[in-house]
């Protein structure tokens, strides 16, 4: 009986009459135990009229088995698997053990069932009920979690009980929470009444006093008068304690037959059949239950038992000896069906009190193949208990280390980290050390970690080259990696070395090709050449090649090419692996593509897509738990703000970047934002606020002895001194980063060089050098430069008084960087402009930015051709929350089909 919540029904009742019409809802209930949890969410499920409702609870004894409480929820819907997209539905089917699996990303799960909730929604609307959600396996927690992040348009409701105090991914995902109190007076004694208690012993506001309107705690201590009564005044009585005691106590008035009845029942779960079964082997009766359920600690219900409440299961549990704790797994273990292997493989193991290689052996095959279904926080667990029971150190030692790469891949970075460095106070063979440490530079790298990643990937490249040339090519590259984000030259420059000597050694295919652009991008970061080998290497792809289709080479892939800043050379196939991570839903490896794509289109003149990556890059980099990742979006967005002129958001951007990287020595993404805020005080026309930024940088880049000039301020270094009156010590600063940009030999550096020469040349020498600056630009692909380019020369044509041809410099210079939307940008070639004595005439802002970056994405695909269902899937998104953000779209630019939308993107979809 529901008494005294009407607070929490009209809430609830207000998301199950939102979801009827498509607007989803979420809410978690939090409270102790016995504060009415489950009342509220069975009230739910029965006012759930013209639903379909899913159900689902936790329990301790599922909460080991992959994907137990996914498939409690999912079942029904699971006729519509082969509706959703083909990854995502093989994912799914193997996390539910339907299909073989091998072991994807763990998003990928939550992906899925996401879309087979979307997809059976269409059908009715839905009400997912999940109860004891803090007793769900993990990896059904996070697939959830990830589904109801992103429900927005769709007729699904999920509500889920957890008890506080206890940790759920389902309160940690930031969802919203509902916390459940105790009942009222009034109400206290209303739910007493009507369960016919005797009300005259004791007294109802002590009851209530005792028991804060803990409803399960006013039913039990009702009739206890001598409890309640005997308490001074003002002492609470600790209900979850007294309770569990309570309910202890009267199974300890059972026969011995009852008791041991009703420990089997507390560890099996509520499957009668195999309740009878661990009884029958422990001599036991299961019709010794009936003493149980007269006691009102259980029922028996169509061949299901039912506690009471999870306390008493708890209780019941707890308050046993573990002797006979042991017996009963023991027992039950023995009970279960042959092809049960994972639970069979969990009460082994809790009843071993010794090393058991047997017991042990069975724990790993269940690890190995939670690990084949995605399931990686259980696979970590029983990997971690078979080391446990390992009677020889190196079996310990190895299955420690696989115990920790299921954990990582679990989002468990605490856990992972723990786990290695139990492994490494065993003695480890060579090769499972290099894995060791490989392992552990790849989650430092992530992490933020980077110079222990650095640090890690080196020592264990040096270990493996003499025996395994191809894993220690992989390890430098990775070590390169991290060297990027470090911005560590010195480093660098050595693992290039190194990978020069194992390249020609390798003997696969993917190694020898990531050697080959990760020592061209060493070589670009240190100055000495590179591009040549990056191009080499990209000709060897060939269109669709399986090169192109390997997950491994996915970031350098992508990497190699844009690091060329180069028109044509391997661009094609940058589209094509983003979106084969997006079909596999490696939310894991994508934050780091999109932070890559992001900066290609920073550079070039696409912003609002730009700022769109760095926005979903951001958004994943925090839910995966990318430090590394996270940063380098972070700083990606504050250089492209200070670009567009949005002040206060790169200052807010910038600053994260600062608190992030510096602890951790990030330096690049410390050069960006500081390459940031000086280009945003440049723009807005306060040299000076410039120099500061700017000169800091210049510093943070001779310390740690960086030479790319790509990274140099000495453009924008040289352009503030000039605006201060300080040529001479601009003029010196363009000649040596002229020689340095010549060195280099590309056109984005060359054009740059060109244009502060320019700057600051004899006014009989700047048609040469501005026009050597844009001819540059004609093979480099930043219209932003070149209107920089075009704004100086036209400034410096109308200081030199030539104001008919500093205009058509400076128009075209309005027009880009009004296209571009640098707005102090335009303003200032504006002022210029207007100088001159023509009439600045600006462009009016495209209405795409009015979109948020969310529905530019999604207007993007779209109009690309893309489907409402290809585009849901990419972005891990329903239909309906699509087609909810596309009318959005329509309103806000003034259109009414896709065809209108791709003309206004100028997009051209696919045929």
């Amino acid at each position: 009986m529901l008494v005294g919540r009407d607070r929490e029904r009209h809430l609830v009742d207000g998301l199950l009459s939102a979801a009827r019409v498509g607007q989803s809802g979420v809410l978690v209930l939090v409270g102790e135990v016995g504060i009415g949890k489950s009342t509220l969410l069975d009230d739910a499920a029965a006012s759930a009229t013209g639903m379909r409702v899913l159900r689902a609870t936790g329990t301790e004894s599922e909460a080991g088995v992959p994907f137990g409480g996914l498939l409690q929820l999912l079942r029904p819907a699971l006729v519509h698997l082969d509706r959703i997209p083909a990854p995502q539905a093989d994912a799914l089917a193997s996390a539910l053990a339907l299909r073989p699996g091998t072991g994807g990303d763990r998003f990928a799960v939550g992906a899925a069932t996401l879309s087979l909730l979307s997809r059976f929604a269409e059908d009715q609307p839905l009400a997912l009920v999940v109860d004891d959600a803090h007793l769900l396996d993990l990896p059904s927690a996070q697939a959830l979690v990830f589904a109801a992040r992103r429900l927005t348009a769709d007729p699904v409701v999920l509500l889920a009980a957890v008890r506080a105090g206890e940790p759920s991914p389902l309160l940690e995902a930031g969802l919203p929470v509902l916390p459940v109190s105790g009942l009222s007076p009034a109400a206290s004694g209303q739910l007493v009444s009507a369960h016919g208690r005797r009300r005259g012993r004791p007294d109802p506001d002590r009851l209530h006093e005792a028991t804060g309107g803990n409803p399960l705690a006013l039913l039990e201590l009702a009739d206890d008068a001598v409890t309640v009564g005997g308490l001074p005044p003002g002492a609470p009585v600790p209900v979850p304690a007294r309770l569990a005691r309570a309910f202890a106590g009267r199974a300890d008035r059972l026969t011995a037959p009852a008791r041991t009845a009703l420990l089997v029942a507390a560890a099996a779960g509520d499957d009668l059949a195999l309740i009878a079964e661990g009884c029958r082997r422990l001599d036991v009766d299961a019709a010794a239950l009936d003493e149980a359920e007269d006691a009102g600690l259980l029922a028996v219900r169509a061949g299901r038992v039912v506690f009471r409440h999870n306390l008493v299961r708890s209780a019941i549990w707890s308050e046993a000896a573990p002797g006979a704790r042991r017996a009963v797994h023991v027992a039950l273990a023995a009970a279960l069906p042959a092809d049960d292997v994972d639970r069979r493989a969990w009460h082994l193991g809790e009843a071993a009190l010794r090393p058991d290689e047997g017991v042990a052996r069975i724990l790993a095959a269940a690890g190995a193949r939670a690990r084949d279904r995605s399931a990686y926080a259980v696979a970590a667990t029983a990997f971690e208990r078979a080391a446990g029971l390992s009677p020889a150190p190196t079996d310990a030692v190895e299955r420690l280390v696989a115990a920790a790469e299921s954990a990582w891949r679990a989002g468990l970075t605490d856990r992972a980290t723990g786990l290695l460095e139990r492994a490494s106070q065993f003695p480890q063979p060579p090769a499972l050390r290099v894995g060791a440490m490989g392992l552990g530079g790849r989650i430092a790298s992530r992490t933020g970690s980077v110079e222990r990643a650095r640090d890690d990937l080196v020592t264990a490249a040096a270990e493996s080259a003499g025996s395994d040339p191809d894993t220690a090519v992989l390890l430098l590259a990775d070590a390169i990696l991290a060297c990027f984000a470090l911005a560590d030259t010195a480093t660098t420059t050595r693992a290039a070395a190194r990978l020069d000597e194992l390249v020609p050694r390798a003997r696969g295919a993917p190694a020898r090709w990531i050697g080959s652009v990760a020592g061209g991008v060493a070589g670009v970061l240190t100055g000495h050449g590179g591009p040549e080998r990056i191009r080499s290497a990209l000709g060897l792809l060939g269109t669709g090649g399986p090169l192109v289709r390997d997950p491994r080479l996915a970031p350098w892939l992508v990497l190699g090419v844009l690091f060329l800043r180069e028109r044509g050379t391997g661009r094609d196939t940058v589209a094509a692996v983003v979106d084969d991570v997006r079909r596999r839903s490696d939310l894991g490896g994508l934050p780091f593509l999109l932070f890559l794509v992001a900066r290609d289109n920073a550079t070039g003149d696409r912003w609002d897509v730009a700022e769109a990556d760095y926005t979903e890059g951001v958004q994943l980099a925090r839910e995966t738990g990318s430090t590394t990742d996270l940063t380098a979006c972070l700083a990606g967005l504050a250089w492209l703000q200070a670009r567009q002129g949005r002040e206060a958001a790169c200052r807010t951007t910038a600053a994260e970047v600062l608190e992030v990287s510096g602890p951790r020595r990030l330096a690049l993404f410390q050069v960006w934002a500081l390459s940031a805020l000086g280009t945003l005080e440049l723009g807005l026309g306060r040299p000076e606020a410039a120099l500061g930024h700017l000169e800091r940088l210049d510093a943070l880049l001779t310390s740690l002895a960086l030479v790319d000039v790509d990274l140099s301020p000495v453009p924008e270094l040289a352009e503030a001194l000039a605006h201060l009156g300080r040529g001479d010590e601009a003029r010196d600063l363009a000649g040596r980063y002229s020689d340095a940009a010549a060195e280099k030999g590309q056109p984005w550096a060359l054009a740059r060089a060109a244009r502060t020469l320019g700057l600051t040349c004899a006014d009989t020498d700047l048609d040469r050098e501005f026009g050597r600056a844009l001819g540059h630009h004609g093979d480099a692909l930043d219209p932003f430069e070149v209107a920089r380019t075009r704004l100086a020369y036209g400034a410096r044509l109308r200081r030199a008084r030539r104001r008919v041809e500093a205009r058509t410099q400076l128009r075209a210079a309005l027009a880009s960087f009004d296209e571009l939307g640098a707005a102090p940008w335009a303003e200032q070639a504006a002022t210029e402009l207007r100088a001159t004595g023509e009439t600045a005439h600006r462009r009016r802002d495209s209405s795409t930015t009015d979109l948020t970056p969310q529905e530019l994405r999604i207007a993007t695909m779209l109009a690309e051709g893309r489907t409402t269902r290809e585009t849901a899937a990419a972005l891990f998104l329903s239909p309906k929350t699509v087609e909810y953000h596309l009318r959005h779209v329509y309103l806000k630019l003034g259109v009414a089909s896709r065809a209108e939308l791709a003309t206004r993107l100028g997009a051209v979809p696919d045929s």
